[in-house]
């Protein structure tokens, strides 16, 4: 694969790079993967073309953004393989399968799964109050951004009905875009395609300017993470439901009634936490639950294990043929005693059960979305 080495090595400022390893060295998929930062970035410096053999590694990496938090010059790994991966999509060669099918869909039906548009309001189905479209009202206090697998995954589902009920009950007035709600476009910027991911951000003002809030909140820490830093100036505040409901519970908006009564512990969502630092709001709701008893796990906060959901691994098989982070985290829980490994991520939640069910471990630990273990307090 050709590369214009010296624009490359400018824009991603490459030439500070002193091979120090940090990067690889703190990479939770280099240890079991082929994928070695380090050597790629080293291969971009001397060569004048990428050797293809480094480029089925690139679907490895989940974008957890460790190898650039360790890097002691400011250097960007993680972006540096956005960037390849650009080139790949761009060329059209070497992209896996189901990653190409979940762009395709992406810019065809506005969501990564494959799913029909006019499913995208199906989440909605159990609850027994109206659910307001903000382009047909024109303004709100509160845009509730569902997101692809909030809206569409049956596992997801009931945790978008407990935030609507929770905006409902505490009187609220929240609104969706409905069926016109586009995919937010993260993990489609972290697979390379960065023109799609611009017109996607183009369409999404376009919307934006068509009626008033005060507010957002999403469901998804990768939809939260768009919108508060790849967006560009928005029209409204960002939030991720656990600092709307952090905030909620200070105001006395949320209260909670029954006890809950189960040993929890967290894993931090690598968009919610490294990328953005928020740390305190998810554990602030969890200590608050009646009857909850909540231990961090011994790797936790900057240190938290990545479930391997992120940067388009969720469609991206890679290179990997070792067992997922995910099934560590679920070991690690279980050896600390926990009962609940909550998560507030939709990712972290599919993949995490999955390795549950996949370890055979079902009687031993439940994955969670805090919203969930909410409504065994409401």
């Amino acid at each position: 694969m050709k590369v214009n080495t010296r624009d490359f090595v400018q824009e991603y400022t490459l030439l500070e790079c002193i091979q120090c390893g940090r990067c690889t060295g703190g990479c939770p998929v280099s240890m079991k993967t082929a994928l070695n930062i380090r050597s790629i970035i080293y291969e971009v410096l001397i060569e004048d073309s990428i050797d293809p053999s480094l480029l089925p590694v690139l679907w490895d990496c989940t974008n957890c953004l460790t190898c650039t938090i360790r890097c002691p010059k400011d250097i960007k790994p993680a972006d540096v393989i956005i960037g390849l991966r650009g080139y790949i999509v761009g060329e059209g060669k070497g992209v896996p399968p189901r990653v190409r099918d979940a762009l395709m869909s992406a810019f065809t039906r506005g969501n990564t799964l494959g799913f029909a548009t006019e499913g995208r309001e199906d989440w909605v189905e159990g609850l027994d109050f109206e659910v307001a479209n903000v382009l047909d009202a024109g303004k709100t206090d509160l845009l509730f951004y569902i997101g692809c697998t909030p809206a569409y995954d049956p596992r997801v589902q009931p945790v978008t009905r407990t935030l609507a009920t929770v905006f409902q009950r505490a009187g609220i007035g929240f609104g969706t875009m409905g069926m016109d709600e586009m995919c937010c476009g993260n993990e489609i910027r972290r697979i390379g395609e960065s023109e799609g991911f611009a017109d996607m951000v183009e369409g999404a003002h376009e919307m934006f300017a068509e009626f008033q809030a005060q507010r957002m909140v999403t469901v998804s820490p990768h939809c939260y993470n768009a919108f508060k830093n790849e967006y560009g100036e928005m029209p409204f505040p960002v939030l991720h439901y656990t600092q709307l409901l952090a905030d909620m519970l200070d105001t006395g908006q949320l209260a909670f009634q029954k006890e809950v009564g189960k040993k929890v512990t967290y894993h931090d969502p690598c968009f919610l936490g490294k990328h953005n630092q928020i740390y305190e709001e998810p554990r602030y709701i969890l200590e608050r639950l009646p009857g909850v008893e909540f231990q961090d796990l011994d790797r936790s906060r900057e240190r938290s294990v990545c479930c391997e959901g992120g940067g388009g691994r969720m469609w991206a098989e890679g290179t990997n043929i070792e067992e997922r982070l995910a099934h560590q985290r679920v070991r690690d829980s279980i050896d600390m005693g926990a009962e609940v490994l909550a998560v507030s991520c939709p990712f972290c939640l599919l993949t995490l059960e999955d390795a549950v069910k996949i370890l055979g471990l079902e009687d031993r630990l439940r994955v969670m979305d805090i919203m969930e273990l909410v409504a065994l307090a409401l």
